[in-house]
């Protein structure tokens, strides 16, 4: 199987469409901006699903699900949050077709089916979702309210790039409401914990937790909290958001309780989400230019057994062992395959498991079964040993949680060679054109001089580290007063 990758040093976009076309992942669909999400692909997100689907209920969240459509009158409701998503929003201004009598077998809008209100497609359900609110929330007995829901969003993109920005994207958005805002701010900042524990455990991706400067924050929240990490190109990909919304939505759709003494308050609330965009970060992360590379953690298939024969005969004595090895892994909780294909010879399966990403692979030759052995072969470091077959299952099961560290430690050197402190705007500019990655540097706190670095250099604010140490500086733009470092980077 050839692979014939463009590599990352050559055009580290174009490798990265490439890959995730010819590794099966998905493609571009008939529809513009779309993306047709493959079986391999969506396998990697369903495994992410089912592990922040069991964190969102271990931390007292249940599922619900809300509709596509927003009335236009109810998404106004929370002004600030209809200005930030006007430009992509799709608007649905008619119910039905019927046939064009000017052209034959074509359609055509019936004029007479105008809806009375147009309706907005999601491009995320704050407004949906708080005008409901109204109706459950009376008391404070109905608090705290902790729903999630997994569903799709439409923000009309212009740029699209497959699973990074698409016009129609798969994600879960939480929606929760509280009855103080010392508790909205606490639920807003465990979300954040649970996205980065999820980054870092599963997806083995370094990430930094911080603030979103008041010009990045998410439309109508009075405080954004986000992971940001650091792709192998040097740019900065925001991997999860969680944002307090005072109470702001509350107020909006009067969304009330009363309290223990009676009183009649607004209450406070959030939102949070992360979406497909993970999958763009995991390719990116860790992938080389031999195909994609996966975490153990979050790999469909973990191991994958290759059989090498030349008779029917060695083939069948080489299945009964990979059948049990099978079966052993399966007992052991181990995403296995065995790869039995008689159309496709050894090379090229073991080209397509290594371009799929594919953690370890087995290889069994009669040669194996005379001697009592496998040839085993790392995925991240593409090296290969052999191995007896007495113990194999437990020696592959922490190999697995070996190559997991690995790869966590791998992107974190980099992340952390890739974070450079400048002083002055020229270094800035020297950093971002050549160094690239995270440059930490003053700023006066500006939205002006905020926009202007962005406007010169491409490079945003990406978080105010939730760990940065206060200390008295001169903004690297203006030179201005400043409290504290941020984080500058390009980002997707």
């Amino acid at each position: 199987m050839s692979k014939n990758l463009t590599t990352r040093n050559e055009d580290y976009s174009k490798w990265y469409n490439e890959l995730v076309v010819k590794a099966d992942l998905a493609e571009n669909s008939g529809v513009r901006g779309c993306m047709v999400i493959k079986p391999y692909g969506y396998a990697i997100w369903e495994k992410m699903q089912a592990e922040l689907d069991r964190m969102f209920k271990e931390t007292g969240h249940s599922n619900a699900y809300f509709p596509l459509f927003v009335p236009k009158s109810m998404f106004e409701a929370e002004e600030k949050n209809a200005e930030g998503f006007a430009k992509e929003c799709a608007i649905v201004t008619h119910y039905r077709l019927k046939n064009d009598p000017d052209k034959p077998g074509k359609l055509m809008v019936d004029p007479n089916a105008k809806l009375e209100e147009e309706l907005i497609v999601r491009p995320t359900s704050e407004a949906i979702i708080w005008s409901t609110y109204k109706n459950w929330i009376q008391s404070y007995r109905d608090l705290p309210l902790l729903i999630n829901q997994w569903a799709n969003v439409v923000r009309w993109e212009m740029r699209t790039r497959l699973f990074l920005r698409t016009a129609e994207f798969l994600w879960q958005e939480g929606h929760t409401a509280h009855a103080t805002k010392a508790e909205a701010i606490e639920e807003s900042e465990k979300m954040m914990h649970v996205y980065a524990d999820f980054a870092e455990n599963f997806m083995a991706i370094p990430v930094i937790k911080g603030l979103k400067t008041e010009t990045e924050r998410f439309a109508g929240a009075e405080e954004t909290y986000c992971i940001e990490a650091l792709m192998q190109d040097g740019k900065a990909l925001q991997a999860g958001t969680s944002h307090f919304l005072g109470q702001n939505f509350a107020k909006a759709f009067d969304v009330k309780f009363a309290t223990q003494e009676g009183k009649q308050e607004y209450v406070w609330g959030t939102s949070w989400g992360v979406s497909t965009r993970l999958m763009g970060a995991l390719v990116m992360t860790h992938s080389d230019d031999n195909g994609l590379v996966l975490p153990p953690n979050l790999a469909p298939i973990q191991v994958v057994i290759v059989p090498i024969f030349k008779t029917e005969e060695e083939f069948d004595k080489i299945s009964q062992v990979a059948n049990d090895l099978v079966a052993q892994f399966k007992k052991s909780g181990v995403s296995v395959k065995f790869d039995n294909r008689t159309t496709q010879k050894p090379g090229f399966k073991f080209a397509e498991w290594e371009l799929k990403g594919v953690p370890v692979r087995i290889a069994i030759g009669p040669k194996d079964l005379e001697n009592g052995t496998f040839e085993i072969a790392r995925r991240d470091t593409l090296t290969k040993e052999i191995v007896s077959n007495e113990g194999a299952v437990d020696y592959i099961a922490n190999l697995l949680e070996q190559i997991q560290r690995d790869l966590f430690n791998k992107a974190e050197e980099y992340r952390n060679n890739h974070v450079t402190e400048v002083n002055t705007f020229e270094e800035f500019k020297e950093v971002l054109e050549n160094k690239t990655g995270f440059i930490s540097a003053h700023w006066d706190g500006t939205a002006e001089t905020e926009e202007k670095i962005k406007e010169l250099t491409k490079a945003t604010i990406r978080c105010i580290p939730l760990n940065r140490i206060e200390e008295e500086g001169k903004c690297v733009f203006s030179g201005a007063k400043s409290t504290g470092r941020v984080l500058f980077a390009k980002a997707y």
